[in-house]
């Protein structure tokens, strides 16, 4: 009697754990920006500083981190290169405004510290209908509030297009 008591106990989990695995799908759907669309945020954000006077250097990262543009004005910083991917590659991990009050606090403590991570102002993620696509990263302003007003600009060049994508 006890052995088809444990039978009928592990068919029935089987049927539960069948039934479990046929609803979960094995493969997961990310949308991604195109080359052409983190071009053009780029080059929007350097364009916005520009008309400021400021030249900088801004970075568009895929969702993962994953440099996909990188623009330079013609006289920033070489420098500038280096700290708007890191600034777009610490948004888009932390999926956060590397400038809001969150960020700022942790910038002091252990993670702040972690080797590639930039967490200063200057760095968005990326976000379209509650999806992360990526993150932009912008270096060279005289301060990070400026950096951050050219990523913004960056990415109103493109919002529109691809809310109407998704």
């Amino acid at each position: 009697m006890t052995r088809r008591l444990v039978l009928s106990c592990m068919s029935g989990l089987f049927a539960v754990a069948s039934v479990a695995s046929a609803e979960e799908s094995l493969t997961v759907s990310v949308k991604r920006l195109t080359a052409d669309t983190a071009l053009r945020i780029a080059q929007s954000a350097v364009l916005a500083c520009r008309k400021q006077g400021i030249q900088v250097a801004a970075t568009v990262v895929d969702r993962d981190g994953v440099v996909q543009a990188t623009l330079r004005d013609t006289i920033a910083a070489p420098l500038t290169v280096m700290i708007s991917q890191r600034k777009a590659y610490t948004a888009a991990n932390f999926n956060a405004d590397l400038g809001s009050e969150g960020m700022a606090a942790r910038a002091n403590g252990p993670v702040g510290r972690v080797p590639g991570i930039t967490m200063a102002a200057g760095g968005l993620p990326i976000q379209v209908g509650g999806a992360l696509l990526g993150a932009v990263g912008v270096s060279g302003a005289p301060s990070g509030k400026t950096d951050a007003e050219c990523a913004q600009a960056g990415i109103d060049a493109v919002k529109d297009d691809l809310e109407m994508a998704m």
